[in-house]
């Protein structure tokens, strides 16, 4: 019966990606930082979500099937396992979205606050739904749950920065200030979540990494 057992389990269990089978992508920089990353933990699995990060910002801004392929086979994990945990959040992205990410707040403190009018404010504005993106690729807009910071309701969140209390003169100041950065926010996020996994000597020693 163990035997059984134990086979049922190991079919339950499907073995990670071969890494002849995935492209890696991972740059010099982002393997440096995982290797880091992964003395900070007792196991590979307990880092899958730094991974995730990682590969959000490596892909460019969305976790494709090869983003996860690559996770799993770095940390040695099912792909299924990468995929279900990747799923469960919604910081995780799986389609392209634009160079900025709005995520709107419409908990009840900003619902009060008025967060549906500056949602249908930017949807005007920027001519797209929830969900959606601008034709020129810069901006998508996501609804979200509670970004804890009530006391600046309504609220948004751009990248890394809370943006708030909003209104319709704040958003198009936003919108302007936003379409000159270079940089992208999104992946700027993903950079300093990354960066938060390591210690200060860590992140000096990666910066060096080619």
């Amino acid at each position: 019966m163990s035997d059984l057992l134990q086979l049922s389990a190991a079919r339950l269990r499907p073995s990670p990606p071969k890494p002849d089978e995935v492209e890696m992508r991972f740059s010099p920089r982002a393997v440096a930082e995982l290797e880091s990353i992964l003395t900070h933990y007792p196991d590979k699995k307990s880092a899958i979500l730094p991974a995730l990060w990682i590969a959000q910002r490596e892909y460019g801004g969305h976790l494709t099937p090869g983003a996860l392929s690559e996770v799993a086979v770095r940390l040695n994990r099912p792909f299924a396992e990468i995929e279900g945990v990747a799923t469960f959040y919604s910081m995780y992205e799986f389609h392209p979205i634009g160079k900025h990410l709005i995520e709107v707040c419409t908990c009840l403190t900003c619902h009060q606050k008025g967060a549906y009018r500056i949602l249908d404010y930017l949807k005007q504005k920027l001519g797209i739904d929830l969900g959606g993106t601008t034709e020129d690729g810069m901006f998508s807009l996501k609804e979200v749950e509670c970004l804890n910071a009530c006391d600046r309701a309504p609220l948004l969140q751009v990248g890394s920065s809370y943006c708030g209390p909003m209104d319709e003169a704040k958003i198009d100041a936003l919108l302007a200030d936003l379409r000159k950065k270079e940089e992208s926010s999104v992946l700027q996020l993903a950079n300093d979540i990354v960066q938060c996994h390591l210690t200060a000597p860590e992140r000096k020693e990666v910066s060096e990494v080619g």
